[in-house]
C-alpha cells in the first residue's frame, strides 16, 4: 500500500515539475512579447512592466488548465493585452474623477458664498411656514416622498397635500422673489 502511495506522489512531483519547466521555457519566449504588447497600449515602461508581471503570474496560476499547451504565445498576449486595456480604463477613469475634484474644488469662493446664502435664505423661508405647510414642503420636496407616501405619513388626504403644496411653494416664491430680479420684471 506504502508503495503505491508513493509511487503516485512520486508522479505527481515529477508531473508538477514537467509542467513548471515547460511553464519556463514557454514563458521565456514569450516574455519579450508580452511586454511588448502591454506598453504598445500603455506606453508607459513601468505599468507595462506591471501588466507583464501580473500576466505572468495570473498564467502560471492557470497554465495547468490551458487545453493545448502549444498555443501558450498567443494566449499569454490575449491575456497581456486585456490587462493592459483594463489598466489604461482604470486610468482614465481614475483620471476623470480627479479632474471632476479638481473643478469642484476651484469653484471660487464667491460662488460658494453665494450659494450658502441663498440656500439659507430658502431654509428661512421654509422656515417661516406655518407648520402644516412646512411638513408638506418638506416631506414632498426636499425628502422627495410622492404626494401619496406624505398623505399616508401625515394622515391626511392627498388632495389636502396637493393645495397645501401649492400654497407652501407660492409662500415661498413670494418671499424669494427679490433674489431674482429679472424675473419680475419679465412679468
Amino acid at each position: 500500500m506504502h508503495e503505491w502511495t508513493g509511487r503516485l506522489a512520486g508522479d505527481f512531483v515529477t508531473t508538477d515539475e514537467e509542467l513548471a519547466r515547460d511553464f519556463d521555457a514557454r514563458l521565456v519566449e514569450s516574455a519579450r512579447l508580452a511586454f511588448r504588447v502591454a506598453f504598445s497600449v500603455l506606453r508607459h515602461r513601468e505599468d507595462a512592466e506591471d501588466v507583464a508581471q501580473e500576466a505572468f503570474a495570473k498564467a502560471h496560476r492557470q497554465f495547468r488548465q490551458l487545453r493545448d499547451p502549444e498555443r501558450f504565445r498567443s494566449w499569454l498576449v490575449r491575456m497581456v493585452w486585456r490587462m493592459a486595456l483594463d489598466r489604461r480604463r482604470g486610468e482614465r477613469r481614475r483620471s476623470t474623477r480627479e479632474a471632476e475634484h479638481e473643478r469642484v474644488r476651484q469653484v471660487s469662493t464667491s460662488d460658494a458664498v453665494e450659494a450658502g446664502e441663498r440656500a439659507a435664505m430658502l431654509w428661512d423661508a421654509i422656515d417661516a411656514l406655518p407648520e402644516k405647510l412646512r411638513c408638506v414642503v418638506v416631506l414632498a420636496s426636499i425628502e422627495g416622498h410622492d404626494l401619496a407616501a406624505v398623505a399616508r405619513l401625515l394622515g391626511i388626504p392627498q388632495g389636502t397635500v396637493k393645495s397645501r403644496l401649492f400654497v407652501a411653494r407660492q409662500r415661498i416664491k413670494d418671499r424669494l422673489q427679490w433674489l431674482n430680479p429679472t424675473q419680475s420684471i419679465a412679468r
